[in-house]
């Protein structure tokens, strides 16, 4: 079996990777690793950002090593060995970076994103045993498109006064993030995953994105799917 499998294997790779697309194309499974440290690149970023990682870096007992780079808000871009060293790690422990208001600046952090496609941004939202919060029994999880819509960043002055924002929608990225959420529940026993737009209003864009969150959903059948407009989502909250 696995002789004869070996020339169908060489012809595979000598195909595109956009042809060959595996099943399970996105997994959050920890791999084991051999125990010898691990580089991971470090920006303290501004504000509170150092104090932050530095408590990271005091509690973290995993094996591994800080690369430190001193990356700030105003700066015009993010140094080219940082992007190198992030690449190379794999993992990078950011603090926040400071982000110019108005003025036309471009924000680093953005460039983060673009730079290493960091499309999907998680948070997740629990409660902590004995800590009084405003909402008990809260467990939800937060994933947001990084890089297209509000975040495209295509603005420009059509005449003085007058400024045109895009935004920006793709079928592609669309789908690419709502496989990451039912992915996301699928490995993490979740039940729900809920869209939210504003496609009563931007009936194109969003739509295009709910007709993208509608398709992808009906591979994950064990996974319940609803829609919600953002303005009942953010009152709700």
């Amino acid at each position: 079996m696995a002789r004869r499998s070996m020339p169908i294997l060489r012809q595979l790779r000598n195909f595109p990777s956009s042809i060959i697309t595996p099943t399970r194309s996105v997994t959050y499974m920890p791999r084991p690793g051999d125990g010898a440290p691990r580089a991971v690149t470090l920006i303290p970023g501004d504000g509170i950002g150092p104090m932050v990682t530095g408590a990271v870096e005091q509690v973290m007992h995993a094996p591994v090593y800080f690369e430190r780079y001193e990356v700030h808000g105003d700066m015009d871009r993010v140094p080219e060995e940082v992007i190198q060293s992030i690449k190379k790690n794999k993992v990078c422990l950011k603090g926040g970076l400071a982000t110019p208001m108005g003025g036309g600046v471009s924000s680093v952090n953005v460039q983060l994103r673009r730079e290493l496609d960091l499309y999907a941004s998680l948070v997740n939202s629990f409660n902590l045993p004995g800590l009084p919060t405003r909402h008990q029994d809260a467990d939800i999880v937060v994933i947001r498109e990084n890089a297209e819509g509000e975040y495209s960043g295509l603005e420009h002055e059509v005449v003085p006064g007058v400024v045109e924002s895009l935004k920006l929608i793709t079928k592609f990225c669309s789908e690419r993030i709502v496989k990451y959420a039912f992915e996301y529940a699928y490995l993490n026993n979740r039940k729900k995953v809920t869209a939210v737009h504003k496609a009563n209003i931007m009936k194109l864009a969003d739509g295009l994105f709910l007709e993208s969150c509608r398709e992808v959903a009906t591979k994950y059948p064990g996974i319940k799917y609803n829609e919600i407009i953002v303005d009942n989502c953010c009152f709700l909250a």
